[in-house]
């Protein structure tokens, strides 16, 4: 999975869940950031809500779960 298509997963589940458009969850979310598997080996990536208190928790929340079955992800 690419860093992309995890940020589209993210964006589409919490709209499904959450509600509200997926501008405003894409804008909260923000950038998927990758790291080098040789120094990030378990989970190579990185999110850093910027949205509300509330926003952000739900994110972390849904960012728990996906570490779970999305852990490496490759860059753009």
């Amino acid at each position: 999975m690419r860093a992309s298509e995890l940020q589209d997963l993210i964006v589409a589940t919490l709209v499904r869940k959450q509600g509200g458009s997926a501008r405003r969850w894409r804008l909260a979310v923000g950038p998927v950031r990758v790291r080098d598997r040789a120094t990030h080996p378990d989970i190579n990536w990185s999110i850093e809500p910027h949205g509300t208190g509330r926003e952000n928790a739900v994110i972390e929340k849904l960012l728990d779960e996906l570490r779970l079955s999305h852990s490496l992800v490759e860059k753009d």
